[in-house]
């Protein structure tokens, strides 16, 4: 039996806290955080029925939350930070884990894992591989849906700087009729679109103006570590397809109410192999009643946690994706190993519902398509 830990973090503070400390539903939300910096990191699932299709080889791992909130996470000096992530590390190792992965924000805080991973006697990774690989393809297979072949679309990427955004970035401009780049930074930007300029069929297009940047984007990959939305309703051009892939979500909840024309999709939702559960666990790792969840249907889970595991179906303990930098063959290498045991793209899902075929041609008779 393989064993994997993987972090989490409450992500919508008071309501993921509340799961476990009702009263934090009705208390201020900086007196939850407060809270939270003093907690320690505990067990709060146990995952089992994992099965690779391919060789029958069995894992099992646990969900460890790091106690701190998007906001504690980015503005906390990284010592701190890093302390609790090697804590988390330490619970891992207790449960005999090979190999732990970093989810959400932990992923990018100071050196995207690599002090965490030299201070334990684990492989770590962030999942960013994988999590390229499907946010491509969710993005490919969207735009397919809605009528809008990638080789005569706009296709915009938002946080482009960074390391997921620089991998979707590469993988995109190889067939998109235009490519724009979106980030904070110019200087940033343009050496990534000079990098492209050897791939992409046209000039690509750099801005730090969200608006500007999706004005006539037909696709949309946004995969920034901002704490707050940063893509609104008005931003979007009719009939295009979002796919976000932050967590945090990158689209606001208001685009969901508001365009009922755009076909926003969430990137990196996995269908696992084999009778996988999710149980809610104690702090020694065993299981209680109930079962964990975090929005998702049964059997499936975030690309970056798919990583961790389909790593530990193929006994590879080491570090496969660390740091700021995620490559094309990295990303490949996590698609081959997904083909092998059995990890696969599992439809679509917008703000933790199902995205069906009705609702697509809903978007699309909206969009006049």
């Amino acid at each position: 039996m393989h064993r994997f830990a993987f972090v989490v973090h409450p992500i919508d503070v008071r309501r993921d806290v509340g799961r476990k400390y009702p009263i934090a539903r009705y208390l201020p939300e900086v007196v939850v955080a407060a809270g939270l910096q003093h907690m320690s990191p505990r067990v709060v699932s146990h995952i089992t029925g994992i099965r690779s299709e391919a060789t029958g080889e069995e894992a099992e791992g646990w969900f460890i939350v790091c106690p701190l909130t998007p906001r504690q996470l980015l503005a906390l000096p990284h010592d701190v930070v890093y302390r609790k992530l090697i804590q988390c590390g330490k619970i891992a190792e207790d449960l005999g884990a090979g190999i732990m992965g970093l989810g959400a924000l932990t992923s990018v805080v100071g050196d995207g894992g690599v002090t965490v991973a030299q201070s334990l006697d684990l492989a770590v990774t962030t999942g960013n591989s994988y999590t390229v690989a499907t946010a491509v393809e969710g993005a490919r297979r969207g735009a397919q849906l809605m009528g809008t072949p990638i080789q005569s679309a706009t296709v915009a990427v938002v946080g482009a700087a960074g390391s997921i955004g620089r991998t979707c970035a590469i993988l995109l401009a190889r067939d998109a009729e235009r490519l724009v780049l979106v980030g904070r930074s110019r200087e940033k930007l343009e050496p990534l679109a000079r990098e492209l300029g050897g791939v992409a069929r046209n000039p690509v297009t750099i801005t730090t103006d969200v608006d500007a940047g999706l004005r006539g984007a037909d696709i949309v990959v946004t995969v920034t570590s901002a704490v707050d939305a940063v893509i609104q309703p008005e931003h979007l051009k009719r009939g295009a397809v979002v796919c976000d892939v932050a967590r945090p979500r990158d689209v606001s909840v208001r685009v969901a109410r508001e365009r009922k024309d755009v076909l926003v999709i969430e990137g990196g939702v996995v269908a696992v192999p084999g009778d996988v559960e999710f149980r809610q666990a104690r702090r020694d790792g065993t299981d209680e009643p109930g079962d964990f969840s975090f929005g998702f249907p049964p059997r499936t889970a975030y690309a970056c946690m798919s990583e961790t595991i389909m790593l530990a179906l193929d006994a590879r303990w080491e570090s496969f994706t660390l740091g700021k930098e995620v490559s094309v063959a990295q990303a490949e290498e996590t698609q081959r190993l997904a083909g092998r045991h059995g990890f696969r793209l599992a439809g679509f899902r917008s703000f933790e519902k199902k995205v069906d075929e009705e609702a697509i041609a809903a978007i699309r008779r909206a969009a006049g398509k």
